[in-house]
């Protein structure tokens, strides 16, 4: 790899396409398929935790995303962003399954209640 403030001036005189990936995996082939999950939700409370995001095809080929490190906060129709990783890519996504954790023993008390949701592909940005 290369420091992510010099990547252009080392990659740019290579005359073949160059990908670059938001984050890498520590499985080969290190690459990561990023999507961005822009969701509003519905609760009338507060709710902080996590989303796993999994996505699956007509064939039921799965992936799940990693859970991200930090917490989310999440308010009635406030619009939230999260920035989520695949170890592989799934071309046409036939299904998506969102997971709300709170990271705690027990379980969240409550439901994370989505009142509308998009995954875009960073990778493949038309589909």
């Amino acid at each position: 790899g290369y420091n992510a403030d010099r990547w252009k001036k080392l990659l740019l005189p290579y005359s073949s396409p160059t990908k670059a990936y938001f984050d890498t995996s520590d499985q080969d082939p290190f690459c990561m398929y990023n999507y961005l999950l822009d969701i509003i939700t519905w609760n009338k409370s507060m709710r902080r935790g996590y989303i796993k995001v999994k996505i699956t095809d007509n064939a039921g080929n799965t992936v799940e995303s990693q859970m991200n490190s930090e917490a989310s906060t999440f308010q009635q129709y406030k619009r939230v962003k999260i920035l989520t990783g695949f170890h592989r890519d799934i071309e046409k996504i036939a299904k998506i399954s969102l997971t709300f954790s709170t990271k705690t023993l027990i379980g969240p008390k409550h439901k994370l209640r989505i009142l509308q949701m998009k995954l875009k592909s960073l990778n493949n940005p038309k589909r």
